[in-house]
């Protein structure tokens, strides 16, 4: 088990243990009392930071792609309905992932809207956050960590650069992990959209399957389905292991960018436990909801909240202001 897959795991028994307290979108780590500073005093110590650090780490949430109008996951929002109207009519979602929970009408349907939830995030151009955040890192040693799935990173970063720790929407696996392989995804995903045309349901022959089984694919993601968890996840949590051990002497700032209640598991817990064990850390968080600091690290870090969008703006142009 890779370094990194084992701080999660550390903190998924934590989670676990205070799972009531989680859920009431708490956290049962002692948070710190101090008051934040002005908005504009924290964006220039984010600039600061970034300037000082050495390397960086990004935590890439769900926030941060909702931030640039990626909103339609958990919600009934105008893109929602744009991309996912026809189904929202007929079934009565609210938010892309209701969808991926709720039952169809026939096997055909089902995959109607998994190709159509794949083809809008294989699809969309790069979000307004991301090219902010991609100044602000310009000359600069990182490694992006992220729980989206939606390709935004992959867009514009080599696959070394970034561990996509909960899939990706450009491959397939065997719905039944029958073996340790996923295939592209992309090209399937264009034929059912082009052959679905105005309609919900795609043929019953472009059904993807598994080339080993036969059972049907799925999207290589966490969340819906039996997640495979074999060598490309592997491969994911080596990489981003690989980059944080390699750089424990160095100042190294963790760069949290919108983590959601229901996964903190995996980004925000484990940049507390880095910043507070690694002597030169450094850690900045925003949220446009949460700015949960713990008391234990309130020395070594500090939560923006607002907009991450906005943020990342500002922090972006005072840097172009030298």
């Amino acid at each position: 088990m890779s370094f990194y897959e084992n701080l999660v795991l550390q903190t998924q028994m934590n989670y676990s243990r205070h799972r009531s307290v989680y859920a009431s979108k708490k956290t049962p780590v002692r948070l710190s009392q101090r008051s934040p500073l002005p908005y504009d005093e924290q964006i220039h110590e984010f600039v600061r930071r970034i300037e000082e650090a050495e390397c960086i780490v990004v935590g890439g949430a769900s926030g941060l792609s909702a931030a640039g109008g990626g909103d339609f996951y958990y919600g009934d929002t105008p893109s929602f309905r744009k991309y996912f109207g026809k189904y929202a009519e007929k079934y009565g979602f609210k938010g892309a992932f209701d969808g991926m929970y709720s039952g169809f009408d026939t096997r055909e349907e089902h995959w109607g809207y998994i190709a159509t939830f794949l083809n809008t995030t294989l699809n969309a151009l790069v979000r307004e956050p991301y090219l902010d955040l991609d100044e602000i890192l310009k000359g600069k040693d990182f490694h992006i960590l992220t729980t989206n799935q939606d390709t935004q990173f992959i867009k514009i970063y080599k696959e070394e650069q970034v561990s996509e720790i909960q899939g990706d929407h450009r491959f397939f696996q065997c719905s039944d992990c029958c073996h340790d392989g996923t295939w592209d995804a992309v090209k399937p995903v264009e034929e059912m959209i082009k052959a679905m045309g105005e309609g919900t349901s795609i043929p019953t022959d472009l059904i993807p399957r598994c080339p080993k089984c036969g059972a049907e694919a799925f999207p290589w993601v966490r969340g819906y389905g039996n997640f495979l968890q074999g060598r490309k996840y592997d491969e994911q949590y080596q990489k981003v292991s690989g980059y944080i051990q390699e750089n424990t002497d160095r100042k190294m700032l963790f760069l949290e960018l919108g983590v959601g209640r229901l996964t903190p598991m995996f980004i925000q817990e484990p940049f507390w436990n880095l910043t507070l064990n690694l002597p030169d850390a450094y850690y900045i968080s925003v949220n446009a909801e949460y700015d949960f600091l713990p008391e234990q690290i309130e020395d070594k870090g500090f939560c923006v909240l607002g907009d991450i969008g906005k943020v990342l703006k500002d922090v972006n142009a005072e840097i172009k202001r030298g």
